[in-house]
């Protein structure tokens, strides 16, 4: 009986700490015992999950050996969260996807130990409800009049969907305002823009725009960068138009 006991929790143990591994190799490093040399550090199975995302506010956060380390307050709860390095705002909300729980584990490049901190694959999808969001209002495309930037490849956002075929993978120049951002998702700062043009029935009038640059809802901006099409992020969001890695002139 004692045997059959041992074997259940080695089999159990091996279970969890093979589907650790096989994560990514920075959640490997993280059980790795070198004790500092080409590892991130050392801690005990916490012989648990986080089940479902955790969210809360950045109360702190720091990089470090490949990681960023987020400490989330949801209601007075402060939670430690390791990331695979990604920029998170300090005050936003952020979510981050469910990972394995390690007890006293120390971080040899912060030369640091957590009581309690979850290891996570990174950012929940952009369908997170718990990213920060700012929506301008109004923001229908008759309120708004923003004249064409003046940039060589400059287009309308009613001209960029009427002409998407022939500017995908070309780069563009659009002058709108900011009516919507979803900051910290996926590492990226996810904007909506509108000036004017386009059809807002058909939802012609609204560029989504990813960029790591942070600008106010409601401010007018130039973005510049590749126009791609067909991208689909999975949790239903996909766009038929979208500019990724977008840089932002003011």
């Amino acid at each position: 009986m004692k045997t059959n006991k041992k074997m259940k929790y080695f089999c159990g143990g091996l279970a969890v700490v093979t589907s650790l591994l096989l994560w990514s190799p920075l959640q490997g490093n993280a059980f790795s015992q070198s004790g500092g040399k080409g590892g991130v550090g050392v801690g005990n199975m916490a012989g648990e999950s986080a089940a479902a995302g955790i969210s809360g506010k950045v109360a702190e956060t720091m990089d470090s050996g490949g990681y960023t380390y987020v400490l989330l307050d949801k209601s007075g709860v402060k939670t430690w969260v390791a990331i695979p390095q990604t920029k998170v705002v300090l005050g936003s909300e952020i979510t981050c996807l469910s990972g394995a729980v390690m007890g006293n584990f120390n971080s040899t490049t912060l030369n640091r130990t957590f009581e309690r901190i979850v290891f996570s694959p990174g950012l929940a999808s952009a369908s997170s409800a718990a990213a920060q969001t700012k929506t301008a209002a109004p923001s229908s495309a008759e309120a708004i009049k923003v004249s064409k930037s003046e940039a060589p490849t400059a287009q309308t956002i009613g001209e960029i969907f009427e002409k998407k075929d022939a500017l995908a993978n070309k780069p563009v120049a659009v002058q709108a305002k900011v009516v919507k951002l979803s900051s910290g998702i996926m590492g990226k700062n996810w904007l909506h823009l509108q000036d004017g043009t386009g059809n807002q029935a058909a939802g012609t009038n609204d560029l989504v725009v990813t960029t790591d640059a942070l600008p106010k809802v409601g401010e007018v901006i130039t973005v510049k960068g590749n126009l791609s099409l067909d991208r689909d992020f999975g949790g239903g969001y996909f766009y038929n138009v979208i500019i990724e890695g977008a840089e932002i002139a003011r």
